[in-house]
């Protein structure tokens, strides 16, 4: 099997210990990591350590070479849309963390750069991947919890934060730092067009950070016959106890990033209904409130693997396999750059005054 040669972009908390621990596991067979960039000392030195590679302080150093398969793009997020179109433009593949761009407009940017240099280019939204996710989507794909009301995600926890993702002027907050996860799913789920938004309502504040980005958001997306998405991110819940919640004609969803729960009544023992607009009377003929007794099946399914562990290999398997044998992405720029729209429309519903 031919291995695929990469170099990594920034090797800070994604680069080193997301794709550079996965580069370095049992688990990667499919490829070999020649060379990281980091403008710090101390990061070039464990990156020799775990991947046994060259390293580079500055990406222009090997903008003309000629060895390399893949440019994973790790860096800070406002330097996303620049370091990727360079690369691009030089004929490299490129993975980008997200948010990707800061903006659905440098998204175009870097979509142009890939068509014209005939490249790949893909966003690093393992999530898509993971295990919950994935089971989510087999479950409701059926419609075995019929006609779907309303859908919950929480990406929430508490958490006090000081570091650069706290700063507008970084591409921080943690609409574009976490929201990316949730919010690729919720829009996997509405299935829209690529041009075509959702009606977007939205909050964003700062409660717990030390900086001008927000650490709370609440949006919510809305189409024409699709459920309601009502997603929140924040910093400031000690009380986070599902991922998703998901309420359905025959019953409810409730999972976890490692556990699924669904709760459906059994249509064929239901007794069949009709609306009744009579007053209804119990046996003494006294007044009825509408109740009854269903048979309920509840299942609860324990899942095997993590968002950075098993999601991180089936993204990278598909990323191999498209290089390699022309499958097709899973993650479409084209829909990243929806993503981005979205995100572009929150922030412009909720304007947060620079202060650094």
């Amino acid at each position: 099997m031919k291995k695929l040669r990469v170099a990594i972009i920034g090797f800070g908390r994604s680069g080193q210990q997301i794709h550079g621990a996965f580069f370095a596991s049992a688990s990667n067979e499919k490829y070999e990591v020649v060379c990281v960039v980091d403008e710090l000392e101390c990061r070039r030195e464990q990156a020799k350590k775990l991947l046994g590679c060259e390293t580079f302080a500055d990406y222009h150093e090997i903008l003309d070479r000629k060895d390399i398969d893949l440019v994973v793009n790790a860096t800070y997020s406002y330097m996303h849309c620049p370091v990727a179109v360079d690369f691009l433009n030089h004929g490299f593949n490129v993975v980008s963390e997200k948010p990707f761009a800061v903006c659905a407009d440098d998204c175009q940017k870097m979509i142009d750069a890939a068509d014209k240099a005939g490249v790949m280019l893909c966003i690093f939204q393992q999530s898509h991947f993971a295990p919950y996710y994935r089971r989510i989507d087999e479950i409701l794909e059926p419609g075995m919890l019929g006609k779907i009301a309303g859908i919950q995600i929480r990406f929430c926890g508490y958490g006090r934060r000081w570091d650069w993702q706290c700063s507008q002027k970084f591409g921080g907050g943690c609409l574009r730092n976490t929201g990316p996860h949730p919010m690729e799913q919720a829009l996997d789920i509405l299935d829209l067009p690529d041009d075509t938004l959702p009606q977007i309502a939205s909050r964003l504040d700062i409660i717990n950070s030390y900086g001008d980005a927000e650490d709370f958001a609440k949006v919510m997306l809305f189409a024409p016959g699709k459920p309601v998405i009502d997603m929140e991110i924040s910093s400031c819940n000690t009380y986070s106890d599902y991922t998703y919640l998901i309420q359905g004609s025959y019953g409810t969803l409730k999972a976890t990033q490692s556990e699924i729960k669904y709760k459906i009544y059994n249509k064929d023992t239901a007794p069949a209904r009709e609306l009744i607009t009579a007053s209804l009377q119990g046996p003494d003929g006294g007044p009825r409130y509408c109740g009854e007794t269903l048979e309920w099946n509840e299942q609860v399914e324990s899942l095997t693997g993590t968002a950075f562990d098993a999601a991180v290999l089936a993204y990278y398997n598909n990323i191999y396999d498209h290089l390699t044998a022309g499958t097709p992405l899973i993650i479409r720029p084209a829909r990243i750059k929806q993503m981005l729209a979205v995100m572009d429309e929150v922030h412009r519903q909720n304007p947060l005054p620079v202060k650094y």
